[in-house]
């Protein structure tokens, strides 16, 4: 199967996305029960965004002449246990470029909300009662971004007109930026005790599924700030549920463990946690960056050109 006879799913029809290359055949599919087409003749499957894991893997097993598999987030966890299911040499991509405006808006929108005490403030409204008092600033406060990817990076460039004491940086690999250096997880241990906030924006992987367990909160100061904007499963949920009722710390959290937090799930009125409903990247941001990013990746597919943000390969 070359590129100019190929087949490619999209979620979006494709008369709404400008910029795509005509040499293709555009079916649109966004997860409903009948497929659009012969998975087998799919060389480019572009993912139902927000639609789940059973939905985004389930036409991979069939999708036998598949090239390149896009996800519309950032995160692949989602796919990547399908992976196996595919042919070798398919290229998984990510949405480097979509998501990093709404994510970082929606982080420093949590740390306000929680230090400046808006929770109280609306049950406060809702009872007409004026809640006035004294609370946390951002200001003067050091923050540590756990995961500095793009979005991390996009996170601290709205961090800076905030006066932070100090913002601290850990990924996967070290390396120094314009900003200050990138340390590794191995650092955690020295830099946690310093941290009034701790932002999560790591992928979910195994390096990181449960990083945030008993020993990680313990390490951290009375009266911390924990916000995850990253996946749910970074977190220990029973381990942060005893340090929210204990009162030593906070949280503010877009993804949990489980998700959707079901009806009756304690965290729900756990003290001092402010919970959204994994909001990060739907805004309306959201659709114009995707499209660019589509009608870019599939120009390059149809001249044969490497496609970018390729996290792995099959193999």
């Amino acid at each position: 199967m070359t590129a100019t006879t190929a087949d490619v799913w999209l979620p979006f029809p494709a008369e709404e996305i400008d910029g795509l290359p005509e040499n293709l055949n555009y079916l649109f599919w966004d997860g409903g029960t009948e497929y659009p087409g012969n998975p087998a003749d799919c060389a480019y499957y572009v993912v139902p965004y927000m639609k789940g894991p059973e939905i985004a893997q389930r036409p991979l097993a069939a999708m036998s002449g598949v090239q390149v598999v896009q996800t519309l987030s950032a995160g692949i966890d989602h796919v990547e246990p399908g992976l196996g299911l595919l042919p070798a040499g398919v290229r998984l991509c990510n949405a480097k470029g979509v998501h990093e405006a709404s994510t970082a808006e929606l982080t420093l929108a949590l740390i306000l909300a929680s230090l400046r005490g808006f929770p109280g403030f609306v049950h406060g409204q809702d009872k007409e009662e004026w809640r006035s008092g004294f609370y946390p600033a951002l200001a003067d406060k050091s923050v540590l971004i756990v995961g500095y990817g793009s979005i991390g990076s996009a996170i601290e460039d709205r961090l800076a007109p905030f006066e932070c004491a100090r913002v601290a940086r850990v990924a996967r690999s070290a390396r120094t930026t314009a900003r200050g250096p990138v340390h590794t997880l191995d650092d955690l241990p020295a830099l946690l005790p310093e941290a009034d906030v701790v932002i999560l924006s790591t992928p979910l992987n195994p390096s990181t599924q449960g990083l945030v367990g008993a020993d990680f909160l313990a390490a951290t100061p009375d009266g911390a700030l924990l916000v995850n904007v990253a996946r749910g499963g970074v977190v220990d949920t029973k381990a942060l549920l005893s340090e929210l009722e204990s009162g030593r710390l906070r949280a503010a959290l877009d993804v949990t463990d489980p998700e959707p937090l079901p009806q009756g799930h304690p965290l729900w009125h756990a003290p001092n946690v402010l919970i959204t409903p994994h909001v990060g990247g739907s805004t309306s941001a959201f659709e114009p960056r995707a499209k660019r990013l589509l009608a870019a990746q599939l120009t390059r597919f149809a001249a044969g050109e490497p496609v970018r943000n390729v996290v792995t390969t099959t193999g």
